[in-house]
């Protein structure tokens, strides 16, 4: 039995007793029985939201795992091989692309996947905890003379 139907039972036996309208108990029962009716239409009405909202999130969920699988592809890659040699830099019985590196941010130890164009680019923000991390290199392969 719902909230609404119990307080249309309530409501019945009050109206079933033949009250005098005229009494002053009869009339603040009557009214109490309508803010009931009331209070119970508005839970109803919340539920009915809470029920929208709910299947709302849980699309947003699914879309957010759609895009951590995508995002941490890298991550997965290296998750799946069982060949025990993707340790080595010489891997080819792996999928993995050489192109992506490995980058452990320094303020939450996040280890995050880049390829090149992100080190072109000189800097990426952490998924994890959106430190701005920044990429220098020297692309100069000479021995300094002493």
């Amino acid at each position: 039995m719902t909230l609404a139907e119990k307080i249309a039972y309530i409501k019945g036996l009050a109206d079933g007793m033949k009250l005098d309208e005229g009494k002053d108990e009869v009339k603040l029962i009557k009214e109490i029985i309508a803010v009931l009716e009331d209070v119970a239409y508005d839970i109803e009405e919340q539920d009915e939201i809470m029920g929208e909202m709910q299947e709302q999130l849980d699309a947003v969920d699914e879309d957010l795992d759609e895009l951590e699988e995508f995002v941490y592809e890298c991550d997965e890659d290296f998750d799946d091989c069982d060949c025990g040699c993707c340790d080595d830099d010489d891997c080819d019985c792996c999928d993995f692309d050489d192109d992506y590196f490995e980058v452990e941010c320094p303020s939450c130890g996040e280890t995050i996947c880049i390829d090149e164009s992100i080190l072109d680019e000189g800097s990426i923000e952490c998924p994890a905890c959106h430190e701005n991390l920044e990429f220098e290199f020297d692309d100069c392969d000479c021995e300094e003379d002493d």
